[in-house]
Order: C-alpha cells, then structure tokens, then sequence
C-alpha cells in the first residue's frame, strides 16, 4: 500500500515537471514569434513597410581566374644570326610601339653578308651583259652553242645567288635595295613588330646571343583575354558570347566587362573547366598572369523577392518580420533563391502575399527579440 502511494506521488512530479518544461518552451516560442514595441521605441525605430516586388533577377556566379595570352599573341624575339648585344633598354612592362628599335647587335659576319650581296650584285651584272652578248651571237650564228649555255646557267645561277643574300639581309632588317658600299656596318637593328609592352628581358648589354636565343618576350594586347576556373555544376549555365564582369582585388569597384569567347570540354582534376573571355577593352594596367575576380549572371527570371534589408539570419535560418493590424510584429521563417543587385528571390511565397513586409529595420526587431526573451 505505501509502495502505491509512492509511485503515485512520484508520477505527479515528474508530470508537474514536464508541465512547466513544456510551458516555458512555448513561452520562449512565443517571444521569438512575435514582439510588440513600445511607444518609445516606435518613436525611435527606423521601420518601414513594404511587400513582395516582381523584378528581374538572375543568379550570380562568382569565379576566378587569371589574365592570359593566347600563343599568337605572345612574340619570342630573336635574330637569325648570332651577334653581340650593343645596346638596349626594354624592362620588364615597358610599352613599346611597332617600329621602335628595341635592340642593337654588332658582328663581323654581318658585314661579310652585306659585303657577299654586294660582290655578287656586281658579278650579276657582268653576268647579264655577258649572257646578252652571247644570245645576240647565238642568234645570229656567231656564237657557239656551248659558250652561250655557260653564260645563261651563270646568270641564272648568281640572280638565284644574289636574292638568297637579298633574303637573309631582309631578316636582319637591312634593305638590300638600298645597300651600298658607303652603307656597309657591323650593326643590325631589331624593331618591335607592334604595338605592345615587354614581357620578360632574357639579355643583357655585351652578352653574345645565338641563333636559338630568345631575347625577349613581347605582349600584344589585342588579343588579351581572362582564363577563369569554373565548376563543373555551373558549366552547363554558360554559353558563347555570355557577357559578364571581371575586377581585380585590389580595385574591386572598377569593372571590367567581358564576352566568353570559350569554354573548354575538359574538366580538371579539381573539377572545373577553363572559360575564356574576351575583354571588351582592353586596359593597360592589366597584365598576364594577374589574378581576376569574376561575375557572371545566369538564370534570368521575372520573381518575386525583397531587399536584402529585409532579411534577417538567425541559428542558420533566414528570417523576415511581418507587421500585423494590432501593431505587432511575427517572424517568419523564408527560403531564398537567388540574389542580384541588393534583392533577393523569396520562394515561399504561398503564405507572404499581401501581406506588410518589414523591409527597413528587421535586423532591429531581430535584437528586440532577443532582449525580450532574456
């Protein structure tokens, strides 16, 4: 009989207790569901009230990359024969315009080349008239057969002679047109072929450079582009002459559009894809290899959403604030979907529409809460 009495008494308290567990639970709902203001703080409060927007909006994907220069673009200067470098004062940046002279060599092979088109061009002449004479003579049956035949193949042979000349001064840069005795020198000049900026300097005043050497390595800007990384998932988003925003992390706010010129099939091991875009204008400051930031819009819609303002983040979730008619306010759990320029697409809007949105101080309300469940 007292063991029945006990587990009777015992049973009511552990029920008391859960009673006032479960009270001060709902309570605590209770607070974090709803808040009315004060007259004073109604007085100070900066709310304002709205509702759903239809605007267009789009996804934003943020990805990265580097500036680059396709292989067309980027010049390997060298000289097709050796020679020592006299002068030159290209850095590393430097913007050079097509024409200028970027270079001087001196070697006496170059003089024996200028000096072989030049002997040569004076034993053609001879050849000519020689070959002229004995055609006259042959035609006349003057001449003899054999003797004109000789005097054709060494005119042949010297036009075929003096043009190989005439073409490895071209590479040189040295007109042959124009070459004379008074004319003749030990330097060669090297022009920049465009209108560009120094890459990389691989010589320096004095040092012999060979044939194979590279001397220097030059941009041309017009074909700069950006190589962005993006992931698989969002490759699919993207498509050829898609337009989008790149920018630099040291100047986020100058802006810099692009068009995609490309999107690579093959995915990395990390799991992306090289995209190539095409600035629209290209600006000087930039270089390659410098790292870029970029944003491109996908998924266009018509949707209903809210300022950014309007959105509050509380234990993981995303909360908004409604006003009622007895002037209070309730919270009220949202799910997201994309966000573009300050709003963001609300999609539970079963529930929302019509109704007055806090959209100006919702994170005020959010503390108000707060200190009213403390």
């Amino acid at each position: 009989m007292n063991y029945s009495i006990f587990l009777f008494m015992f049973l009511l308290l552990i029920g008391c207790g859960h009673t006032s567990s479960d009270t001060q639970q709902k309570e605590q709902e209770t607070h974090i569901q709803s808040i009315t203001l004060t007259d004073a703080q109604k007085k100070n409060s900066t709310i304002s009230i709205g509702a759903l927007i239809q605007k267009d909006i789009s996804e934003i994907i943020k990805v990265h990359g580097k500036i680059d220069v396709p292989p067309q673009n980027l010049i390997s200067v060298s000289i097709p024969m050796g020679g020592f470098l006299v002068s030159s004062d290209l850095l590393p940046g430097m913007h050079v315009k097509k024409g200028q002279v970027i270079a001087v060599l001196e070697d006496q092979q170059y003089i024996q080349l200028q000096e072989d088109y030049l002997t040569t061009k004076v034993r053609l002449e001879q050849a000519e008239a020689d070959f002229v004479r004995q055609r006259d003579l042959n035609e006349s049956k003057a001449g003899s057969d054999k003797v004109f035949e000789k005097a054709k193949a060494e005119f042949q042979s010297l036009k075929v002679i003096l043009r190989s000349l005439a073409e490895k001064l071209e590479l040189l840069h040295i007109n042959a047109k124009t070459l004379t005795e008074q004319s003749l020198s030990r330097r060669v000049k090297i022009y920049a072929p465009f209108n560009g900026f120094v890459s990389k300097v691989f010589v320096n005043i004095g040092k012999y450079v060979n044939p194979s050497d590279v001397l220097f390595e030059l941009v041309n800007p017009k074909d700069i582009h950006v190589n962005l990384h993006v992931f698989e998932k969002d490759i699919v988003k993207l498509s050829i002459g898609q337009n989008l925003i790149v920018y630099t992390n040291s100047n986020p706010d100058k802006k810099y559009p692009c068009e995609i010129l490309l999107i690579s099939k093959d995915i990395s091991t990390d799991g992306t894809a090289e995209v190539h875009c095409h600035f629209d204008q290209y600006d000087q400051v930039l270089i390659p290899g410098m790292y870029m930031n970029a944003d491109i819009s996908v998924n266009h819609s018509n949707v209903l959403c809210l300022p950014e303002e309007a959105i509050v983040s509380f234990e993981g979730k995303q909360y908004i604030f409604l006003k009622e008619q007895n002037d209070s306010y309730t919270i009220k759990e949202i799910q997201t979907g994309m966000k573009d320029k300050g709003y963001v697409q609300i999609l539970n809007i079963e529930d929302l529409q019509k109704k007055s949105i806090v959209i100006n101080g919702a994170y005020s309300l959010l503390l108000q809460s707060k200190k009213s469940q403390e």
